[in-house]
């Protein structure tokens, strides 16, 4: 992890979220202040699952994964983080560890932001309060129906589902494919990682997808969303 000075041209002078909009001059001052921009390599961690959490993260560029340590050794992925989303909201409703970890899939730049100061807008500004209230509902139903699919799914329809929410038209072009390996993939979709190996090999040959070293092209998107929908 690398911390930006406001003397680097890698700077971010400001948080450009909506619900940001909503503050005072003294309550973006107070943001500002409490503020430290750093970037996060492949592979490092922005959150860890059980540690004390201290902060809020608004991320800038580049994509997460936030995933569960569950108890028999396995991960089960939640959903890629993009740009402009916040890590760790939990943390600021009286909670002081993080429910779940967040790796950095790519190179991302985010704030870390004291949760106090969060917390004390979410009691001085109504308007940020109630846009903030509004992301953490979001991210609940995402994670209700990623659990819905894992419960009710067979492997090939939790599969397609992955590799459909994963697509590259779905992160501004993104390419998340070649930076993911097959467990991860699997992890995903909450099965092994050779059952997972095997349902790719087998929409390659059925014509749904290409597979290119790391990298899945998805040829048929509507037999893909057919085997979703029945999985």
């Amino acid at each position: 992890m690398k911390t930006i000075s406001h003397t680097d041209k890698e700077f971010v002078c400001d948080i450009t979220l909506p619900c940001f909009s909503a503050l005072t001059p003294e309550e973006t001052e107070l943001v500002r202040e409490s503020r430290v921009q750093v970037v996060f390599r492949r592979g490092e961690n922005l959150a860890k699952q059980g540690a004390f959490a201290s902060y809020v993260i608004f991320t800038i560029s580049g994509f997460s994964r936030q995933y569960i340590e569950c108890s028999n050794g396995r991960d089960y992925n939640l959903r890629i983080i993009s740009p402009g989303e916040m890590v760790g909201l939990s943390a600021v409703f009286k909670r002081n560890t993080f429910s779940y970890s967040v790796v950095a899939v790519t190179e991302t730049t985010g704030f870390l932001i004291e949760k106090e100061a969060i917390a004390a807008l979410v009691k001085r500004n109504g308007a940020f309060a109630f846009s903030i209230i509004g992301r953490f509902c979001e991210h609940n139903s995402r994670l209700y129906t990623s659990l819905d699919n894992v419960l009710h799914q067979q492997t090939n329809g939790r599969m397609a589902t992955v590799l459909l929410s994963l697509a590259p038209e779905n992160f501004g072009g993104e390419d998340l494919f070649r930076h993911l390996s097959r467990r991860e993939l699997a992890d995903f979709a909450g099965i092994s990682t050779e059952g997972a190996v095997k349902v790719l090999k087998n929409f390659e040959k059925d014509g749904l997808i290409k597979l290119s070293e790391k990298s899945i092209i998805i040829f048929d998107h509507s037999r893909l969303e057919e085997i979703s929908r029945v999985g």
